[in-house]
This record gives C-alpha cells, structure tokens and sequence, in this order.
C-alpha cells in the first residue's frame, strides 16, 4: 500500500496540522490500496499563505518564462506516465490500458494546449485611447473530482501557470495518488515555492476552508452540481469569482432516417468508456419511433459485448466504478427505471456473472423510457443508457433540452442536418457522430452544468482579470 501522507506546501512536502490518515480503496478488490492524510483548516492556512507569497513574484514572470516552465514540466510528465497510470488505475478502477492510454495522456494534453494557448494570447489591445491589458488573476483554489482526475486537475493548474496565477489543489480522496505525483512533476520541473501547492483532505476539512478563505481570489470547482452551490455559497461572502465545471445528462439525438449502424457505435461508446463515469457521457439515445427496434438492437450487442474486468489486467474491458456509494447509486437507478415501467433490454442489477467482489456494473440498457423518469432527468456515472422514443424534430430537441442540465449534447446522423440542429441545443458542447471534447475548444456548461470554461485560450483567460488603463502617453 502505498503512503501519501505529508501535504506539499511553499515548495516542501510537510506534515499535516492535526490531519487524520484516510485509507483509498481500490474499487476492484475493495481492499486499501493506499493513504491519504485529510487536511485541515490549518493546512489551508498555510497553503494559502505560501500561495499569497509567491504570487507577488511569480505574477510578474514574462510571458517567456512561464513557457519553459510548461515545456519543463511536459517533458517530466512524459517521464511518470507509467506512475501516473498505475495510481489512476488502483485507486478510481480504470482498466491499466485505458489508464495509459486516455486518462494520463489527457492530462498531458492540456499542458501542450495551454503552452500552445500562452504562446499565441493577445495579452494587451488598444481600443480607442483604452490599453485593455490581461493580468494574473492572484490565488486560486482548485477542487477537483476523481473519474478523469489528471484530466481535470490539469484544466485547471495548467492555464492558472501560465496565467501568472499561483494555486492550492484538493485533489479527490478517492484518487488522490495522481495528483501527489503531479506536484513530483511541478518539483521536478522547478515551479517555485508557493506558486503549486496541494492539500490532500475531504471537501468538508479542506474544500470548505478553501471556498471561504478571504485570501483565495478565486475558486474553480469539477464536481457535482449539488457540491458546486455549496462552494458557491461558500464562496460568496468574500466575492470571490467562482468557476464550475458539474453535471451533465446529455442527450444523444438520432436524426430520424440515420445509419444506426454507422453513427451509433461511435456515441454509444461514450457510455461505456470509462465505465460511464464521464460528466459529458451521452447516455439518453433519442430515437425516432420508426428506428427504435433497429436501435435497441444495435446497442443491446454492445452492451452484451462489452466485458467487464479486472482493472489490473490489460484488454478492452471496462472496470468497476469508483466507490461504494457510487456503485448504491447506480443500482438504486437502476432499480427505479424497472419500478417506473421502463423496459429492461439487457444488464439490470447486481454484479456481472463472476464477480463476487468489487463495485462492477452490468452494461445496462432501457428502452421505453420517457423522458420524466428519474433514468432519465437524474446522472448515473455508470455505463447505463436509455432510449427514448420522438415523433419529430422539434420533440426531441425539446426532450434533449428538458433536464436541469446543459454540459453536452450529441446528435447522430447526418453531418449537415446535424449542424442546423446543433444551434437548437441548449449546451456548451455539441458533439457531431462522436463524444468526445477538444482539447483546443472551450469547454464548460449551460444551466446547472456550471459557468466559465476550461481549455486553449478560453480556459487561459479564465484564470486572469482584465485591465483597463487610460491616459498613458501615446
């Protein structure tokens, strides 16, 4: 078992003030697989003040410098990829490949957009006789879940380095061996003192004091939507600016007359990678009524073809999903589509067939599902996917807009009627015949889904403020 049990505050790994140590399970074993110590205001404190510090130098970097630092820190990344994979696979259940594969290089992938971002910003213009000048934004807090946990620790330390920023993260508890050996990375790559810290803890010991703290300038928070009106709340006595990125419930609409054949698979993958823990997963499949039998079919062998496994091993399975609060959830969901009068096509409840241990799922599919039932309005996290049945157009745009949600749509079919549909679509992300986002483009939601966005450029502006400097000589 491995032991992450000092805090890395003002360039050194301490020990926590008056923490208590917290085992990680891993949820293929349902065994400890390694610990954590929880921090405490007091830890806050100290971070923040490290933060605070080291902003009045740091903020004044060129632009240049913050540069080589990005390259530095890419090519040590580049050198953990093997670490990072097996802390991401142990602790959050992705399968060793998928690890390497998708979840660790992601996170590599916002320090090249973000060096590519910083490279090309436009960081003062003249209008009129105004200079309007973008500026390092001060400290930032930074909250971040577990189900793709360097992806999005990195949409937010990336663009907050190259702003000028400095910051305090509180990894997730439930995967919190990633982050450590990303502030090994920033070490290593040699970030000053202060400008990086991280305080490992719960969002009650550690998020809670960060969200309040009067010497935090901002807080940018990935979680649920429930979690995210706390730290709001949290937030709002000291003004600070808060950015969310939280939940999702996208639909997929299939465009009436679709190749199911070609353009399902695709999108219907989205439920399944990453055993469905994705915040952008398409799980609501719209169909036309005159395409349902053909679509459940399609997506019934999909689902019975996909394995589930052990997360150690190499393949194309799936794993388990995170914890056992997760795993109650999705079962409860589950459960309630079946009460509901939903039709259970394949999967259901329970364990898959072998596995006695471990928070496993079942590759679930509905059909007959209407657009009121919980499956339907309320996130799973798992891989569980509906269909929903529409008689027109104007029905389905009007079912795929009809949760509290906004983060992500897809839409199936042909490309060119797609796009005349994509504008319909009450989301931050329209995806064409895929699911997946890029990593160059804007990301974040409508609605409940949150406000600000992360990646390139979009996610680089951010994390500054924006000045407006009048009278200086010509």
């Amino acid at each position: 078992m491995k032991s992450y049990l000092k805090q890395y505050i003002n360039g050194a790994w301490v020990e926590s003030i008056g923490g208590t140590r917290h085992a990680v399970i891993n949820p293929a074993t349902e065994q400890p697989c390694s610990e954590i110590t929880l921090g405490t205001p007091a830890d806050v404190d100290a971070a923040v003040a490290a933060a605070r510090s080291a902003f009045e130098s740091y903020s004044q970097t060129s632009v240049a410098e913050r540069a080589a630092l990005l390259e530095r820190i890419i090519e040590e990344y580049k050198k953990r990829i093997p670490d990072l994979a097996q802390a991401v696979s142990q602790e959050m259940g992705a399968p060793i490949g998928f690890a390497t594969a998708a979840q660790v290089p992601a996170g590599l992938g916002h320090f090249i957009s973000t060096l590519k971002a910083l490279n090309a910003f436009q960081f003062d213009e003249q209008l009129g006789r105004a200079r309007v000048v973008h500026e390092p934004l001060g400290v930032v807090a930074m909250i971040t879940p577990w189900n793709w946990p360097l992806n999005q620790v990195t949409a937010k330390v990336a663009p907050a380095l190259a702003a000028g920023d400095t910051m305090i993260l509180k990894p997730s508890e439930e995967s919190p061996g990633c982050a450590v050996i990303l502030a090994e990375i920033l070490d290593a790559a040699g970030v000053p003192a202060g400008v990086f810290n991280l305080v490992n803890g719960d969002g009650a010991g550690v998020g809670s004091a960060l969200s309040a703290h009067p010497d935090v300038d901002m807080v940018s928070f990935t979680g649920s939507t429930r979690a995210g009106i706390a730290i709001a709340q949290n937030a709002a006595a000291t003004v600070k600016r808060v950015h969310q990125e939280l939940g999702g419930k996208a639909a997929n609409l299939v465009i009436e007359g679709a190749d199911l054949a070609a353009v399902l698979p695709p999108t219907v993958q989205g439920v399944l990678a990453n055993s469905g823990q994705s915040c952008i997963a398409p799980t609501r499949l719209l169909v036309h009524k005159s395409q349902v039998a053909d679509a459940t079919g399609i997506v019934k062998a999909m689902m019975e073809g996909t394995q589930v496994g052990d997360p150690a091993e190499m393949g194309a399975h799936i794993g388990p999903v995170v914890n056992k609060a997760q795993f109650d959830k999705i079962q409860g969901l589950i459960q309630s589509a079946i009460d509901e009068g939903a039709t259970l096509v394949t999967g259901g409840t329970g364990r898959p067939d072998g596995r006695n241990v471990g928070y496993f799922v079942k590759p679930t599919l509905f059909a007959d599902v209407t657009p009121d039932m919980r499956i339907a309005q309320e996130e799973v996290f798992g891989p569980v996917a509906t269909i929903i049945a529409y008689d027109s157009e104007d029905e389905a745009v009007k079912i795929a807009n009809g949760t509290p949600y906004g983060l992500s749509a897809t839409i199936s079919g042909d490309a060119a009627k797609a796009a005349k549909i994509a504008p319909r679509l009450r989301a931050g992300l329209v995806t064409i015949n895929s699911w997946s986002p890029d990593g160059n483009a804007p990301f974040g939601g409508y609605k409940q889904s949150g406000n600000g966005r992360e990646n390139g450029k979009f996610g680089l502006t951010d994390f500054m403020e924006v000045k407006t400097v009048i009278g200086e000589p010509a």
